[in-house]
Order: structure tokens, then C-alpha cells, then sequence
């Protein structure tokens, strides 16, 4: 069992180092090149792996799951990190494990013939307890019957499935293959089952290659909630690809004959998220991701006991992608991986959730070697459309900054604005509810608008209390004190604050420093706002909008971007320019 750290690491005030971005560029660069394999490592894969255990034990106690050489699934980590509470005594007290890792590797090695590519029921995520799971379908008959097949010869008639198979028939060698599946859901107390298959079964030339617990004929599963939640798989990136990266306006054709898997979900979970889900085959690319993160995130909630498995068919596009945002998104929460920097998170989900689960770039097949990295940069450019409060798993109150609103919003803010009369050098800041606790050593970068890192479904709109109108005396902080941008920093030698009503008027005129006041005067006058203020971009915004910058950093300057046609807007290119500039980069040259 791994042991974790004696203190935590926090956020550097100089920012992220060049160190770690040149880290991520590495592994980037090398998992474009070659697809992991359990019994083919290299030192540099070596290092990678002790890597993820590092960042794993900075906040978890694990234990390891053995795959040495792949003999459970060879293309799975070689250590397999199971996660059984995090390094506080509150959390151990709260969420200690009850699984023994030898009977879990006993599972393991048993229910891996019941899933395709032997991709079994793996723990990935700790949130509150609760383990978040993946793996891939169901293993259809051809599989089954030809992996039993070969173990019993190469295991020299030690494996009894096969002999069993033969004497009992298929219906018995299902109902013991899937019944250690089962039996590992249970062990790890998962109850919901979400399927991104648009297919029942998948068909390869008329023949059933895998099938899913949702096509189980002897309803197996039908102890478990089953979601069918269909996203189209890796080959629809290619019209993400042709349309210079836009998932905006993108809609997956449902009408094609393959598609015969609808949306099914339990009434108790459509009911609570405000969503007409009898849309969905009209919802675009972003709309859809939204939404199904939002149902992912209210089932992790919804349930203080019970575990989740996300799937697709083969386990290593359309299921990393989800697990990793829900991973980033819980992260940006504060609720898991609490000591990781950005950086840190995007090396740990990169390597771990994509890599180390052998996802290939160029092998996989002849389709989808030019389509995986599509969906893998979909998947974290996909960060700005999550940076709304929405989309968060922690329901907690937080501290709010004023800056005027011409920066995020133009509609007047509920809130109230201190305005203090005194010395320069003692400036003050409105703050009402209390922060997380683990707010209290992080800040706001103070960021540019862009329409690059927001859209009109990202904004968040904060219901703030009104404080009234006595002003209140707070000690101000640094803002931005911790990995802020270069260039982008805020003086807080303010000259004074004053109230602001809830309507947005005020009764006396703002004091900023000179050079927010020359860079707000034509705003104001051009908006008429005369001084409204806003609420500044919340921590669960600037902790994502820092791993989507760090990201296309390390992407542009490794992989790169290739357009199949030009775009007469250019704007997947400017976006990775404007970036590449703003972290040292050279914008044009970087990009393929």
C-alpha cells in the first residue's frame, strides 16, 4: 500500500513551470507515436508510470492490482492503482475500504473474459467513497468462445471454462462468465451502468461482435441501473476534423442503420436536471457532452453508497474522454486530487486515463487511426464549455470578487459593492459566505475576455445574498497570487470602494487605478454601464481554463492541428496562435 505525502503541495506563485509544460509536451509527443503495452515498456514508459503513482499518492492511500506483463489485459497499466480513501483521518474514518485486494485480483482475473479485449471493470476515480469504474462492453460469443479457446490451450487445460463451455453449452458459459462480472460490480458496490453504445450489439459484417448488458437476453444485469446514454464513437471526429475543430452546430445523423440504441434513462434522474431529454437527437456536439456529463455528475450525487461504470464498446475513446472530464471536473471542485496543480491533473488524466489504458493513435484500426486524436483534443478543449458552476458536483458557497461587468456580462448583478474612503494602500474587497476550504489557498487569475474559453452555455449565473448596506471592513489579499498568466496581474492599490445598490446604480463614482481606469472609461461610456459591477471568474473557471492552456500549449507545439480544408474564418488557428503566444510559444511554426 502506497503512503501518502506528509504535506501537500500547493499552488506556486510564479505559475507553472517550464518544467511541467515541457513534461506534458513529452508525454504527448510519445503516446502520438506508440500505443501502450503491458509487456512491451520502455524506460521512458517507465518513468511515466511512477509518475502517475507520485501523483496519486499526493492525496490517496492505493493499493496495486497486478498486470505485470498484461497476463489480465495487455493493453491495462501494469499496476493498476485501486484507490481506498484519501490521506486525511477524517476521509479514512468516513470512506474506509471494505474490498481486500487479493479477492479483488482474484475477481479481476476471473471476470476478464466476460468483456471485450479482456477490458475488465476497473476503478479509475475515488469521489466521496465511491468508486467511478470503466471498461468496455460485453464480450460477445465469437470472443468468448475463442478466448477460452486459447487459454485452455496455452494454459495447458488448466483453464476449466472452455471444458465447461463444451459440456454445458453457451447459455451455462455465459451465466458463468458474466457472473463474475457481476460479482466484481458488486464487490466494488457499483450500481449504475452507463452505455455509450449507439448500438445494442456491435455488428462487424453481419456477425455479432460484442454485445451489452441492455442486450442481455437473460437480463443478468437487471439488478443494476442500466443508462443507455448513445454518443457517437471516434470515427464522428472526423466531421469535427472537417469542420476546422468547430463542435459547435455538430450533430450526430441518428438515422443511420447501425443507430438502434435509444436514450433510456430512469425517470428519477431526468426528472431532477431540468433537461428535455426527448430532444437529444437535435442537441450538437457540445450540448450533448454537456448534458451527459451533468446526468454522470447528478448519479455520483444522487446515490451516498453506489459506484458507476461508464463503457462504450471497446473502452478507449468515447469512455476515457468521460472519465476523463468527470476526473477534471471533480478535480476543479476541490473534491478530488486536492493537492495537484494543473499541470499535475493534466499529466496524471493524459497519462493514466488515456495512455496507460491503451488507447493507440495509429494502430487501433484502419478507422480509427485517424480519428482518435480528434476526440482526444476534443476532449480537453472541450474544458471551456464546463466552466459554468452548473456543471459542479460541490454545492458549496463561495467567495466572489467585483470587477466591472463589461469584462464577463452585461446585465445588472444582485450584489453589493463596498466602497471604502481612506489610505491607498489599505484597499477592501466584498466578501460574503464562506469559501471552501481548500479555496483558501487558491485565487483568481484575472483573465481576459475571450471567446475562446467561454460561450454563451458556459456562463454562470451566481446567486449571491446581499450583504445591505452597511459597509463592512474586509483585509484584502493578493489576487491572482497563484499561477497567474505573465502580463495579467491586478494592483489592489485601489483609492476606494463604495456601495453599490442590488439594481446595479451607485451613488458616487468608482476610484480604480490608472490603468484599469483608462482601460474602463470608453467601456463604460460605450455600454452605458456606468459602473456595474460583476462577479470575477469563479475557482472551478480558472482552474479548468489553466489545464485547457497548458493543453493546447503542449498539443500545438507536439501533434499539432491538421484542417482537411482551409477555413475561411481561420479559427482553430488563431486560437492555438493566441495561446502558443501567450505561453512563450511560437504561434505559426508550431502548428502542422
Amino acid at each position: 500500500m502506497a503512503a501518502c505525502p506528509s504535506s501537500a503541495g500547493g499552488y506556486s506563485a510564479s505559475g507553472l513551470s517550464v518544467r511541467k509544460s515541457e513534461e506534458i509536451a513529452d508525454l504527448i509527443d510519445l503516446f502520438s507515436k506508440m500505443q501502450y503495452r503491458a509487456k512491451e515498456v520502455t524506460p521512458r514508459v517507465e518513468a511515466i508510470e511512477k509518475r502517475c503513482l507520485e501523483l496519486f499518492a499526493r492525496d490517496y492511500k492505493y493499493s496495486i492490482i497486478h498486470n505485470s506483463n498484461g497476463e489480465v489485459c495487455g493493453h491495462y497499466p501494469r499496476q493498476i492503482v485501486f484507490l481506498e480513501y484519501e490521506c486525511t483521518d477524517v476521509e479514512r474514518d468516513r470512506f474506509e475500504s471494505a474490498v481486500q485486494i487479493s479477492k479483488l485480483q482474484d475477481l479481476v482475473n476471473r471476470s476478464k473474459l466476460a468483456r471485450c479485449r479482456g477490458r475488465f471493470v476497473c476503478p479509475v476515480i475515488l469521489y466521496n467513497g465511491k468508486h467511478i469504474c470503466r471498461s468496455s462492453t460485453l464480450a460477445g460469443w465469437g470472443e468468448l468462445y475463442g478466448r477460452t479457446g486459447y487459454n485452455y490451450i496455452f494454459s495447458g487445460g488448466s483453464d476449466d471454462t472452455w471444458t465447461e463451455s463444451e459440456e454445458n453449452g453457451d447459455s451455462q458459459l455465459f451465466d458463468k462468465v458474466r457472473g463474475h462480472d457481476i460479482k466484481l460490480l458488486r464487490y466494488l458496490s457499483v450500481r449504475y451502468i452507463c452505455d455509450l453504445m449507439v448500438e445494442n450489439k456491435k455488428v462487424k459484417f453481419g456477425l455479432n461482435v460484442t454485445s451489452s448488458e441492455k442486450a442481455d437476453k437473460a437480463q443478468r444485469y437487471a439488478d443494476f441501473t442500466l443508462l443507455s446514454v448513445p454518443y457517437p464513437g471516434c470515427e464522428f471526429f472526423k466531421d469535427y476534423k472537417d469542420r476546422d475543430y468547430t463542435a459547435e452546430g455538430l450533430v450526430f445523423n441518428w438515422k443511420q442503420d447501425y443507430v438502434d440504441a435509444p436514450l433510456t434513462i430512469p425517470t428519477s434522474f431526468t426528472h431532477n436536471l431540468n433537461i428535455d431529454w426527448t430532444r437529444y437527437q437535435s442537441w450538437d456536439l457540445v450540448e450533448q457532452t454537456q448534458n451527459y456529463l451533468k446526468l454522470l455528475l447528478h448519479i455520483i450525487n444522487s446515490d451516498d453508497e453506489s459506484g458507476l461504470l461508464v463503457h462504450c464498446i471497446s473502452g478507449w475513446d468515447r469512455t476515457p474522454l468521460f472519465v476523463s472530464l468527470l476526473r477534471l471536473s471533480l478535480w476543479a471542485d476541490g473534491a478530488v486530487h486536492a493537492n495537484l496543480e494543473p499541470a499535475q491533473i493534466l499529466y496524471l488524466t493524459i497519462a493514466y486515463d488515456w495512455f496507460l489504458f491503451g488507447l493507440d493513435f495509429c494502430v487501433s484500426s484502419l478507422i480509427e487511426m485517424f480519428f482518435l486524436p480528434q476526440i482526444f483534443f476534443f476532449c480537453f478543449n472541450f474544458l471551456k464549455h464546463i466552466v459554468s458552476e452548473k456543471f459542479s458536483a460541490v454545492k458549496k458557497q463561495r467567495c466572489i470578487f467585483l470587477i466591472p461587468s463589461c469584462w464577463c456580462c452585461t446585465r445588472p448583478c444582485s450584489v453589493c459593492v463596498l466602497r471604502r474612503k481612506g489610505p491607498a494602500s489599505s484597499p477592501q474587497m466584498v466578501v460574503w459566505n464562506k469559501t471552501h476550504p481548500l479555496d483558501e489557498h487558491l485565487s483568481h487569475p484575472l483573465t481576459e475576455a475571450r471567446s475562446s474559453s467561454s460561450s454563451s452555455s458556459n456562463q454562470s449565473e451566481h446567486g449571491a445574498t446581499r450583504i445591505g448596506s452597511s459597509p463592512l471592513a474586509v483585509p484584502g489579499r493578493r489576487l491572482a497570487a497563484d499561477y497567474t498568466r505573465s502580463g495579467s496581474s491586478l494592483s489592489t492599490e485601489y483609492g476606494s470602494w463604495q456601495i453599490v445598490s442590488g439594481c446595479g446604480s451607485i451613488h458616487d463614482h468608482a476610484h480604480f487605478p490608472p490603468p484599469l481606469a483608462s482601460a474602463f472609461s470608453s467601456s463604460f461610456q460605450d455600454e452605458g454601464l456606468s459602473g456595474r459591477m460583476c462577479p470575477l471568474p469563479s475557482e472551478r473557471q480558472a482552474r479548468l481554463e489553466a489545464v485547457r492552456e497548458v493543453f493546447l500549449a503542449a498539443y500545438s507545439s507536439t501533434v499539432g492541428l491538421k484542417s482537411s480544408a482551409p477555413s475561411p474564418s481561420g479559427a482553430i488557428t488563431g486560437l492555438l496562435e493566441q495561446f502558443a503566444r501567450g505561453v512563450g510559444l511560437r504561434g505559426t511554426s508550431a502548428i502542422v
